[in-house]
């Protein structure tokens, strides 16, 4: 097995040009533990944590976007300033692991791994995110909704390189919340994210875990956007309730050693209206 460990961004397209179906590391969260269980056994691996392009973020207050790179750790993306900016995020971030596992673990890294009961994914559903890619001839761009095809398996093509994840600086109400075996340091048994746009009188619902992919739930959605006072953040109570049983309806979830898959629809379905309930105090 090669390592190959670059120290900028055309070092590490150099070296996946060089070797396409590398493995690629950051914080190494994930791919340690496969590797070391001997489920995984990569003949290259690239390193990029030692790329400073990925380790930057931007905000543009014009646009209302944020710019989070790739090599960005889960430790910064709790804190301030990004927290303001997205606080589902720093939300979702503040559960993942330990707090030297959030010092570690990457934005890129999460994205790529692209596990459904990856902590953050909803997130950068509702968000309706954007995935950059930069390979030897370009950069292109994917959204998030379409670089997940299915478990652990994304549309990154061999050769390219998760650069950054795009996401719009909303202006309303959003937050993330999981249920799982234990109350620390645990994989989600099930997962969602809320995002509220007043600007664009939406709101928009994730889930994790309970499918195959992360899953949105547009019945959900519209019936909150239809009843939803965005002004005075009102939602009549059964509004709530309807929009839990939809969002338990739209999960597709599965028996597994973490819980059943009738547990994962009842639990969705309570956390949606929880959030919904956090997003719109009033009746």
């Amino acid at each position: 097995m090669s390592v190959l460990v670059p120290t900028s961004l055309d070092g590490a397209l150099q070296a996946l040009a060089d070797h396409p179906d590398a493995t690629v590391l950051a914080g190494g969260t994930d791919l340690m533990v496969e590797f070391n269980g001997g489920r995984r056994r990569p003949s290259d691996v690239v390193v990029v944590n030692r790329v400073p392009e990925l380790c930057t973020w931007r905000h543009d207050p014009v646009v209302g976007t944020l710019r989070i790179g790739a090599g960005v750790t889960y430790a910064e993306i709790e804190r301030d300033p990004i927290a303001t900016w997205v606080p589902a995020l720093a939300q979702a971030a503040r559960t993942v692991g330990s707090p030297q596992i959030r010092h570690a673990a990457t934005r890129g890294g999460n994205v790529g791994t692209g596990s459904p009961a990856g902590d953050g994914l909803p997130v950068l559903a509702a968000l309706d995110a954007v995935v950059e890619l930069t390979s030897a001839a370009g950069v292109r761009t994917v959204p998030f909704a379409e670089f997940m095809v299915g478990p652990k398996r994304t549309s990154r093509a061999a050769g390219e390189l998760i650069t950054a994840i795009t996401l719009p600086v909303l202006d309303g109400w959003q937050g993330y919340t999981k249920v799982g075996v234990r109350n620390a340091m645990v994989i989600a048994t099930a997962s969602v994210a809320l995002a509220v746009s007043n600007a664009d009188a939406g709101v928009a619902i994730a889930l994790g875990s309970v499918g195959p992919t992360i899953l949105r739930c547009p019945e959900a959605e519209a019936l909150a956007a239809q009843h939803a006072d965005f002004t005075e953040r009102r939602l009549a109570a059964d509004v709530v309730v309807e929009c839990g049983r939809l969002a338990a309806a739209a999960s597709r979830p599965i028996d597994d050693h973490r819980s059943s898959a009738e547990y994962r629809r009842h639990a969705v379905g309570v956390l949606a209206g929880r959030l919904l309930r956090r997003a719109f105090p009033h009746e």
